[in-house]
């Protein structure tokens, strides 16, 4: 019994290590620019939220948003608004853990993920 307690704990210690982990390099952005010097924001906007999404959520939710510790969310857009990937994102929800991604990081990842139908 208590092999089977501990291979649950170091399990679930796995996943949650898994789902939190990134490069933290990663969190200083630089601003796209356009040859005019002005900031670029629709194609800059969803690579870098896919970029976010390959760094903080594809451990979990697959690279190809097909799912696997967590569910796919190759579709998500079609049942999920916007507001609620965010909300989701922001407080967690079953087995995934709250704040992986905060403030403008989440609201990207969440309307690039609302856009999956």
């Amino acid at each position: 019994m208590k092999k089977k307690l501990l291979a649950l704990l170091m399990g679930t210690s796995l996943v949650l290590a898994a789902c939190g982990g990134g490069d933290d390099a990663a969190e200083d952005k630089d601003t796209a620019t356009n040859g005019g010097g002005e900031t670029t924001t629709d194609t800059a906007d969803a690579g870098d939220a896919q970029k976010l999404y390959e760094q903080k959520c594809s451990s979990c939710h697959g690279a190809n948003l097909e799912g696997g510790v967590g569910p796919a969310l190759d579709k998500i857009g079609a049942s999920l608004s916007q507001e609620d990937i965010e909300n989701t994102i922001a407080n967690g929800k079953g087995a995934m853990p709250k704040g992986l991604l905060q403030g403008e990081d989440a609201s990207a990842v969440a309307s690039w993920l609302a856009g999956k139908k």
